[in-house]
């Protein structure tokens, strides 16, 4: 981001009660959640300039295949080449700038044809044909990483590597083995509230007892433990009652354990967000991810995915539900609760409150999200602004 735009527009008064210890912290401004000036700052700053999850590698499966997607201010094609790397271009023809595909589209084929002229790129992006090669005309490159089985992006090109930018996180996910996991399960909602406040929901269960009572009958919801540690994630683990097996209506389990979890790991979930886009909730026998992609200052997209071992998969009469139709209903609930704040802050009535001691998740986002609205976003890691 240019120098006239490093700075959000946001009231630094407001900031320094935010960063206040917590216990005094406050939570973010209204302008944090209704102002379209302070949306666009974030979807250059804490999209454009860091790591955003595109979705599973998984979704681009054979070479050929080409999924256009948003990520940020930006359209995203990503490729799987004839070497089998994925690849990311700007969704953008060289030529009249139509683009190749149409956003949430997936096509294809052994090269990339405009729909506009015609024009044709070969899987790496090059233009089929060029006539000199003084004045390229391939398509212009996205910076693409995989970490366990998920594809990120950074689209200024200005971030630190992803490894580090992840942190410790890496480590306290390998049990979990992501990157044999597959998809099972896909659902996609569209809520009327501003993104932050669903990753603020997420973060902490203290509003659990009063809307998600089948949640607590299955895990106790003041067994949140937040971990400690360097990247750009917040999070840590939550028991399972004593009887349970995982996260289902009745506690039992339709698939089969992750194979390397230690007797200890498979009592528990563990709830990461991750940057500004995913979260990602590991469980016994399955994850489940949610990704986010802000639309307005009061509209988000969710994808969330159920994720399982492949031997699970496979076995005879398996079925996901268990595990989508509990967190289905789990999600709408959040939802409803999640469009009421965002009717609350939208009020000029609306003023922060205190965060009580079983939010300190909540606090930890909203301090990195004023830290990088003071010093313009999170090209390095949050965790180490």
């Amino acid at each position: 981001m240019d120098a006239s735009t490093l700075v959000a527009p946001v009231d630094p008064s407001a900031l320094a009660q935010v960063l206040r210890p917590f216990g005094e912290g406050e939570g973010l401004p209204r302008e944090a959640y209704v102002s379209p000036a302070v949306h666009q700052w974030e979807l250059g700053a804490f999209l454009d300039d860091a790591w955003v999850c595109v979705g599973r590698a998984q979704s681009l499966d054979q070479v050929g295949a080409q999924r256009a997607i948003r990520a940020g201010r930006e359209g995203v094609l990503l490729v799987r080449d004839r070497s089998g790397e994925i690849r990311g271009f700007f969704n953008v023809c060289r030529h009249r700038a139509h683009e190749l595909v149409q956003v949430g589209e997936c096509v294809r084929g052994g090269q990339i044809r405009c729909p506009y002229h015609g024009w044709v790129y070969e899987l790496d992006g090059a233009l089929r044909g060029q006539r000199r090669a003084s004045e390229p005309r391939g398509l212009v490159p996205v910076r693409v990483e995989i970490w366990r089985g998920f594809v990120f992006v950074n689209l200024s090109g200005s971030a630190i590597p992803l490894k580090q930018w992840l942190g410790d996180l890496d480590a306290l996910t390998a049990a979990h083995d992501l990157e044999s996991l597959q998809i099972a399960a896909t659902h996609s909602y569209e809520l009327v509230a501003n993104w932050k406040l669903v990753v603020e929901n997420y973060h902490e269960c203290y509003h659990c007892p009063l809307i998600h009572p089948q949640l607590c009958r299955v895990s106790p919801p003041n067994s949140g433990q937040n971990y400690a540690g360097a990247g750009a994630w917040i999070g840590g683990p939550m028991q399972l009652m004593a009887d349970v097996e995982t996260m289902s209506f009745d506690g039992k389990s339709g698939g089969q354990p992750l194979p390397r979890l230690s007797p200890e790991q498979r009592r528990s979930v563990f709830y990461y967000g991750v940057g500004a886009n995913l979260l990602l909730s590991l469980h016994p026998d399955y994850v489940l991810t949610h990704r986010l992609e802000p639309l307005a200052p009061d509209r988000t997209r969710v994808e969330c995915q159920w994720l399982f071992h492949p031997d699970a998969i496979a076995a005879p009469g398996f079925s996901p539900a268990y595990a989508v139709d509990f967190w289905d209903m789990t999600n709408r609930q959040d939802w409803r609760a999640v469009e009421s704040v965002q009717r609350g802050v939208s009020s000029r009535g609306f003023r922060p409150g205190v965060f009580a001691p079983r939010e300190q998740a909540v606090y930890e986002f909203v301090t990195r999200v004023a830290r990088g609205y003071r010093d313009g976003g999170w090209a390095r890691s949050p965790g180490t602004a």
